[in-house]
């Protein structure tokens, strides 16, 4: 990992210092990510209520630009030679980590739910997205919630990676990840107060490390 990129973890940590214990654990993190990305793989994140909205912002932040432009070079411009929409499409386009929430289809999340056990549903999408080499965020505060644990269930008998993302309990997502970071406070929203400067350190440190 990039000196540049490891600067946001010190930046995290020094302002927020009930987080210093979780420092390797974020660093670790980042690491199984790119080296997830440099392998071609892509990110699924899951997560219930305001984890699940958690999980979009995620996406949003390696989609698209989070400080840096990504701008397209010279080279990725002369694809789109030609097209119609090109000067709009060379002006906007920007690259991106490849990332999914796995609570943004709601149709397919209603059909499985109405036609399946709703608790296999992020499990489904860890089956059908997820190749061996691509990473599962699983967020939980509790580190107990049933879909998610049965994501990561099927996310390491398929081969991904799995970062867990829960409170200051031991829960059954520990047994899964390949790392857990953990927030360390038991309450719901207090650990979703320190789960989003997480996940923003990691998000940042990652477009530093690719763009």
């Amino acid at each position: 990992m990039k000196d540049s990129a490891k600067r946001y973890i010190e930046e995290l940590v020094n302002k927020y210092s009930d987080l210093e214990s979780q420092k390797d654990n974020i660093e670790n993190a980042i690491q199984v990510l790119i080296d997830s990305y440099k392998n071609g793989g892509k990110l699924l994140v899951c997560g219930n209520g305001g984890s699940s909205a958690d999980s979009q912002h995620i996406v949003g932040e390696l989609m698209k630009g989070f400080l840096k432009e990504r701008s397209l070079n010279d080279e990725e411009k002369k694809k789109y030679a030609g097209f119609e929409d090109e000067e709009l499409i060379c002006n906007n386009i920007q690259k991106a980590l490849p990332a999914i929430s796995l609570s943004s289809e709601g149709a397919l999340f209603t059909a499985y739910c109405n036609d399946k056990n709703a608790d296999v549903v992020f499990a489904q999408q860890v089956y059908g997205y997820g190749k061996g080499g691509d990473v599962l965020l699983a967020i939980s505060t509790s580190g107990n919630s049933k879909n998610v644990v049965l994501a990561a269930e099927v996310a390491k008998a398929e081969g991904l990676k799995v970062i867990g993302l829960t409170g200051e309990k031991i829960g059954k997502i520990d047994s899964y990840s390949d790392v857990v970071i953990k927030a360390p406070f038991s309450g719901a929203y207090q650990v979703q107060e320190r789960h989003l400067p997480i996940y923003h350190c990691i998000c940042l440190a990652l477009e530093e490390e690719f763009f």
